[in-house]
């Protein structure tokens, strides 16, 4: 186990990996290309994820310069106590040790979840895809760099070239000591990493993300937050899939012609149930299953519901447990959506699409966590910690 490193150390590391990735944006995107012209797959999602331009290398910068300036999250006291017998009890903060984060296409990961990783005290191992290899042993190159540039191991970020059977094999007999894994990918990847994992896994789920028009709602507002949420990042976990509109809304004939306008300017395929389906430009839902599915993809279904209940019960069957949200004037009717939804985000009157950790102040994330434990929704800095209890006494023993 890596001796943990002092602070200082430890963001003077993320500041120099700042420097190079500035230094070296242009070799990363040159080489990202040569990832993006091998890709064959047909996935729009996977390649939007694999491609680096230059608004993606501002983004790792800022995530590592931002992580710099953020407190230690290691160490910090809990909770004390004073025993009846004079020992002194504190619970503090502690490092998880080593971290596997397996992850598909995205290059932008390799920078993020290591720094937030490195700065929280834990080594981490890097499982890329296979389509994003150069890209990625490229950035770890230029973390070791900046580690060796300040006399700490390259051991703290290393990088996994695994082939899927020697990820099994991993997962199920790990050749050294892993105490968290996190598979942030698609379905098939989770099921994976479930399957034969040997230790704690959280879970980065998928999104299949819902908004409900209620009956009150300010359709213009409405309008603009279904446009934003499935539009602006198809490729992203927190884009939305779903739509339902409350069956009494105020001139609803006009807001659903109005909204399956404004998509197929974006060329958005729409599927609705049996009253939106009447509509022209929306093909009828082949089956219920649809519900369950995230698109990661031009298209979106969109439904009817009696009520605010309603909406509910079908998020909490359907959803993935990810980002809803309700438009609506009415305070009441959102606070009960807002308390009843059982997704890890939920908004009233905003954009799915703000489920992410540097939008929620967090400066970045490892992943966004669909599970209840330890931490739901974007996983933080703050969040890469245990807790360890530390008692002071001067010889007491128990009777």
């Amino acid at each position: 186990m890596n001796t943990l490193l002092p602070i200082e150390t430890r963001n003077t590391v993320l500041l120099k990996m700042a420097t190079l990735l500035e230094q070296e944006r242009a070799a990363i995107i040159t080489i990202n290309k040569a990832d993006l012209e091998a890709y064959n797959g047909n996935d729009i999602s996977m390649y939007d994820r694999l491609k680096v331009d230059n608004f993606k290398v501002d983004e790792m910068i800022k995530s590592v310069t931002h992580l710099a300036a953020q407190e230690d999250p290691v160490g910090i006291e809990r909770f004390s106590f004073k025993h009846d017998n004079g020992m002194q009890v504190y619970n503090k903060t502690a490092s998880f040790g080593t971290i596997l984060i397996i992850y598909e296409s995205r290059p932008d990961v390799t920078v993020e979840a290591a720094g937030i990783a490195f700065k929280s005290g834990n080594k981490i191992l890097l499982k890329g895809g296979k389509e994003s290899l150069k890209s990625n042993l490229k950035i770890v190159e230029l973390w070791h760099q900046a580690l060796q540039a300040n006399d700490a191991s390259t051991e703290w970020v290393e990088y996994l070239q695994f082939n899927r059977a020697e990820t099994q094999a991993f997962l199920e007999k790990p050749t050294q000591k892993v105490d968290l894994i996190v598979p942030r990918g698609g379905e098939k990847l989770i099921a994976f990493v479930k399957k034969h994992a040997t230790c704690p896994v959280i879970i980065s789920g998928r999104g299949n993300n819902f908004v409900y028009v209620h009956k009150e709602a300010d359709q213009q507002i409405a309008l603009d937050i279904i446009i934003n949420a499935k539009t602006t990042k198809i490729s992203a976990c927190n884009a939305l899939d779903k739509i339902l509109i409350d069956k009494n809304l105020p001139n609803k004939d006009a807001f659903i012609k109005s909204l399956i306008l404004k998509l197929k300017k974006f060329d958005i395929e729409i599927f609705g149930d049996k009253s939106i389906s009447k509509y022209e430009g929306v093909e009828t839902i082949p089956s219920n299953d649809i519900w369950y599915e995230e698109f990661l993809d031009y298209k979106i279904a969109v439904a009817e519901i009696d009520s605010n209940e309603d909406a509910i019960a079908m998020i909490n069957k359907y959803s993935g447990g990810h980002s809803s949200s309700i438009i609506t004037k009415n305070n009441e009717v959102a606070k009960t959506f807002m308390e009843n939804v059982d997704t890890a985000a939920v908004y009233h009157n905003a954009s799915t699409r703000f489920t992410d950790g540097g939008q929620l102040g967090l400066g970045g994330e490892l992943a966004i966590s669909t599970d209840k434990l330890h931490q739901r929704g974007p996983i933080g800095l703050q969040h890469l910690v245990t807790n360890k209890w530390y008692i002071f006494g001067n010889g007491q023993t128990r009777n």
